[in-house]
């Protein structure tokens, strides 16, 4: 198909990019990769004589060359080529092009290169790993960071197909995020495909001691040895069963395998996208609620994002706020709509934390942010992608008149758009013709909820979905924090009604956020909260340690400053990143950067 060159820098427009094979070996003791890329290209407009791709001042290019099927002799020409500084996150590979590249016909340009210390890929030490036997390395691509695994069209406007071979060591098992995989032990080699078109940003990799337990026809599970049987347990069927809820509401999962991995605490975010293959974070495995909702999450980008994806990243909300409204109504359909609008509160709640900080005149939080030259789209992921992004889509869906209704609009979206990349007046266009009844009523323009507004407006969203049904779990919530936030602490027989054991994660978490949001507090009210429930808190996952120790932070309670120390001890592994500078030791985990919350507004990715 035809792609859209959304990106000026590399003007991919000027080309279509049919296919992308990579040929790499894993070298754990020098911590390279090396080998080539190969690019079919076919020339879609006359005089073009430069290709332009991204890159980055990590990759050392040993040789570019390229061949012309059909144009005589079969022998690569080599060609000349200069690297150009282009912004903080990476650099422009311009390539001169020979006389016969002609528009409409295939070209092939190899590039040799091999890999240092770039953003995209992360070698750890056997230490840093969860065994601590043995190394592993693997990469992260988004937004713009696969720029420095290989040089391309790094935008999300460009998709293609992909293929892979893979060299390592023995002992290592190498993942893709591919459709198909084999294996050669005896070379030990290994080969990935990708059939389905893909931006640049989800071909991923990931190498190390890994094993795996089938967990369903379509989904296993791959981990480390001593994570596999934990993880294995906490998922069960569930994988299957989600998709299967998922395509009823959208329609036919189209990625084939819907596997997971789980990977150390210093894998930088809580999960990863990557078709076919999710990747998330080990710790998340302490909250089942959490790895539900982060697991239901990347399986909705199996349709919104990864199918149908944004093709700038000015809008990311196309595949973020989409897919959290798709994740909702998953769980809705699974577990109820109470639950659903319990864990809806928790990150609007969140939300409206985050414009407090950043008030609410701020230009990250319009759904259309309009980057300046050199701007890394990294620096602007945020809650308002996901949760602006989700009270947008849960408006498009009261519109309707239905939500019944609206998943049929959405099953009919994916499939007019699959493997595409879109804009959001793509949607909002595909939306006023699907309901010709609320175009001709001009919803649109509808005073105070104008669509213009929704998208290039800051603050807060315009319109956020009743919470009511799952007022059950919130009240309780509520009802204790004004308990506690007057000036004094509460009599203990009237706590004794709120039973916080038994509460679930999301109904604990919400009290602890919306406590955090009244620090800092009377020390007499602190040291009351730290002995009704610290042992409590103690013996609970990491999501309800975190936010209590934020308390403790926030509130300067210092005798429970220990207990941050130890839980830092246990969850942060200082890593020697490769980034800018491998001098500097960084903490590369989640949990180190949400202790920093209490102080400082922090950038997360907290889903995919």
């Amino acid at each position: 198909p035809a792609l859209r060159g959304r990106d000026t820098v590399h003007g991919s427009g000027c080309f279509q990019l049919r296919h992308l094979h990579l040929d790499l070996r894993l070298n754990f003791a020098v911590k390279e990769m090396s080998g080539w890329m190969v690019l079919d290209l076919v020339p879609v407009q006359p005089g073009v004589h430069i290709l332009v791709l991204d890159s980055h001042p990590s990759l050392l290019i040993h040789s570019i060359d390229c061949k012309v099927p059909g144009a005589g002799p079969e022998e690569p020409i080599s060609l000349t080529y200069r690297v150009d500084p282009f912004t903080d996150y990476g650099s422009s590979l311009n390539i001169s092009l020979p006389p016969a590249a002609k528009p409409g016909h295939l070209i092939q340009i190899t590039v040799r290169y091999s890999t240092t210390d770039g953003p995209a890929i992360w070698w750890l030490d056997p230490e840093l790993t969860c065994g601590q036997s043995r190394p592993l390395v693997f990469t992260q691509g988004h937004s713009v960071c696969n720029r420095s695994f290989f040089p391309g069209f790094d935008t999300p406007a460009v998709k293609s197909t992909y293929t892979a071979t893979v060299r390592v060591p023995d002992g290592v098992t190498v993942l893709m995020s591919a459709s198909r995989s084999s294996y050669s032990k005896q070379d030990r080699v290994f080969e990935f495909s990708m059939e389905l078109p893909v931006p640049s940003y989800l071909v991923a990799l990931v190498a190390g001691e890994l094993q795996h337990v089938d967990v369903g026809p379509r989904s296993r599970v791959w981990a480390e040895p001593c994570l596999l049987s934990c993880a294995v347990k906490k998922l069960g069927g569930s994988v299957e069963r989600w998709l299967g809820v998922a395509e009823e509401l959208f329609g036919p999962y189209l990625w084939g395998r819907c596997d997971l991995v789980f990977l150390p605490p210093s894998f930088p975010i809580v999960a990863m996208e990557n078709p076919c293959l999710t990747f998330i974070i080990a710790s998340i495995l302490e909250s089942s609620e959490f790895l539900l909702i982060d697991v239901v999450h990347e399986i909705a980008h199996g349709w919104f994002g990864n199918a149908v994806t944004n093709a700038t990243w000015e809008e990311m909300w196309l595949s973020e706020g989409l897919a959290t409204y798709a994740q909702r109504r998953i769980t809705t359909e699974a577990y109820g709509e109470a639950f659903t609008c319990l864990e809806t509160a928790v990150r609007l709640d969140a939300l409206h934390r985050q414009l407090r900080l950043l008030g609410d005149n701020n230009p990250v939080s319009r759904l259309q942010v309009k980057f300046e030259p050199g701007v890394n789209p990294s620096s602007l992921m945020n809650l308002f992608t996901y949760e602006k992004g989700f009270c947008f889509v849960a408006y498009l869906s009261q519109l309707s008149g239905d939500v019944r209704r609206f998943d049929c609009f959405l099953r009919d979206y994916i499939s007019e758009f699959k493997f595409k990349s879109v804009v959001a007046q793509d949607l909002i266009d595909y939306f006023l013709t699907y309901f010709p009844e609320l175009k001709d009523a001009a919803v649109s323009q509808r005073e105070g909820l104008e669509f213009e507004r929704w998208l290039s407006g800051s603050g807060p969203p315009l319109f956020e979905p009743d919470l009511s049904a799952g007022g059950a779990l919130t009240r309780p919530v509520q009802d204790l924090c004004d308990l506690w936030r007057t000036s004094k602490a509460p009599n203990l027989q009237t706590l004794e009604t709120f039973d916080l054991s038994a509460w679930s994660t999301f109904q604990i978490v919400l009290f602890l956020d919306r406590m955090l949001d009244l620090s800092p507090l009377p020390q007499d009210v602190m040291a009351s909260l730290s002995g009704c429930y610290s042992s409590l808190f103690d013996g609970l996952n990491a999501e309800v340690q975190i936010r209590w120790l934020q308390m403790v932070v926030r509130n300067s309670f210092y005798p429970e400053l220990p207990r941050v120390r130890a839980f830092l001890h246990k969850h942060v592994r200082t890593l020697t990143h490769n980034t800018a500078c491998t001098s500097t030791a960084v903490c590369s985990t989640y949990y180190t950067r949400q202790v920093a919350r209490c102080t400082v507004p922090v950038r997360s990715k907290r889903y995919g």
